[in-house]
């Protein structure tokens, strides 16, 4: 009995602040996005227009982001019962707008950044390879005016 008492505490904190944080990261990703919307970012190989270029140069943004236990026991619940696991689908679409950020805040006062890609990868914290963090890495080429 302790043992399930310890492991509902345990799950509601991993709930409460996950939670918590999640939504604090996405407040700032948000309010970052809007500073950062001026600067187009493509998956096209050439510039949107003609102009000349100056200088060109590869950036990129990384970032790893890991899984907190209640998203783990709800994903091994889905996974068991089987079915879409949308616990990890905030993760990613968390981890793939903040590393798009990155690139667009190395790039600096570029014009545009052009052939964008975007890498993912997992973590694995033991050897049932349950995810323990996934990484997700944005590059492309800036474009400088």
């Amino acid at each position: 009995m302790e043992n399930i008492v310890i492991f509902l505490i345990l799950l509601t904190i991993g709930y409460t602040s996950g939670t918590i944080l999640e939504r604090r990261h996405f407040k700032n990703i948000r309010q970052r996005e809007k500073q950062t919307i001026s600067l187009p970012t493509i998956m096209l190989k050439k510039p949107l227009n003609d102009k000349e270029i100056k200088d060109v140069r590869l950036v990129n943004g990384s970032v790893v982001i890991s899984v907190d236990y209640f998203k783990k026991f709800v994903a091994s619940l889905m996974n068991f019962f089987g079915g879409r696991i949308s616990t990890y689908e905030t993760l990613v679409d968390r981890a793939r707008r903040e590393s798009i950020l990155r690139m667009k805040e190395d790039a600096g006062d570029a014009a545009e950044i052009i052939n964008i890609r975007i890498e993912t990868s997992s973590i694995s914290k033991n050897s049932s390879q349950n995810i323990g963090a996934v990484e997700v890495l944005a590059y492309g080429t800036a474009v400088y005016r």
